[in-house]
């Protein structure tokens, strides 16, 4: 199966479009989230575009929090009058009595029409036609379209920047493994001069228990764990990002492993090279997940 895209989770896309009597623009603006959260922002009447949107964009991403804002202009907008026509005939029927009662002239129509809530005058915003909703949600394609790209853009920004510190990582961890002070021969140097220090301070101590005890504590300094553990991750890391796709989730978890190898190894760290690779391998692994919390 082919590679899948790395895609960021920010991004910006804007669609216009125009039809008979009226323009619109659809402006779509993603960031981070920990899932796919989609909101919708448009004129009255157009609400059930919602559906269409999520429907939409759930079949082109999984993360990310995306603003949708539908904008609509009309050029002419059409003024609707509707007259209350039960009202009408009840108004007519009152005047009328009154005026037999009374021997008054006839209401006049134009006081009859005054009254409020016999005609109702309706600033149209257009008609919502098919047609209309079709080429919205053609630009609705697009706008999504457009923002996909970006995020895709920026993911493979991102991808190139994580290969970089994963690189750093990889050869930090080699630095490690290679530090003189790893070696047989300095660790058995160590370990003489920490047993002859212990005797001369306190010379009733038994030399073979605290050699016996020296070796364990070497052992339990040893970072060669650490080390084949980081690259490890590394190889992990790194199929991850040749395979593409939502991988955002399984990275971070990748991330959390590289800081929690890289705090033992500074703990274990029992010279000042070592802590010094290992501070630096810890600079490089907080790079690397911050990085990471902005992929899909």
């Amino acid at each position: 199966m082919a590679p899948q895209v790395l895609r960021s989770m920010t991004g910006f896309a804007r669609a216009d479009g125009a039809g008979p009597g009226c323009r619109w623009s659809w402006e779509l603006r993603s960031v981070n989230g920990k899932g796919l959260d989609l909101r919708f922002r448009g004129p009255p009447g157009f609400d059930d575009l919602e559906a269409a949107l999520r429907e939409r964009a759930a079949a082109r991403f999984s993360r990310g929090t995306i603003q949708a804002t539908l904008t609509l202009d009309r050029e002419v907008a059409a003024s609707t009058v509707t007259v209350n026509q039960q009202a009408l005939d009840q108004l007519v029927a009152a005047a009328e009595a009154v005026r037999q009662r009374t021997g008054g002239p006839p209401v006049a129509v134009e006081q009859l029409l005054a009254v409020r809530g016999v005609v109702d005058i309706v600033e149209g915003e257009g008609e919502r036609s098919e047609a209309l909703v079709a080429s919205l949600l053609v630009s609705l394609d697009e706008a999504l379209e457009k923002l996909g790209a970006m995020r895709a853009a920026e993911g493979a920004a991102i991808g190139a920047m994580l290969e970089l510190r994963l690189a750093r990582i990889a050869d930090l961890a080699d630095e490690a493994d290679a530090n003189p002070a790893r070696t047989a021969e300095a660790i058995r140097a160590r370990l003489a001069e920490q047993v002859s220090t212990l005797l001369g301070a306190a010379p009733a101590l038994d030399p073979a228990r605290l050699h016996q005890e020296a070796v364990m504590l070497a052992t339990r300094a040893d970072i060669a764990e650490e080390i084949d553990r980081l690259r490890a991750h590394v190889i992990a890391a790194r199929a991850l990002l040749a395979d593409g796709g939502p991988v955002g989730r399984k990275l971070d978890f990748l991330a959390q492993e590289f800081n929690r190898e890289t705090n033992t190894l500074c703990a274990k760290a029992n010279d000042k090279s070592l802590t010094a690779t290992g501070l630096e391998l810890k600079a490089v692994v907080d790079q690397l997940r911050e990085q990471i919390q902005n992929l899909e």
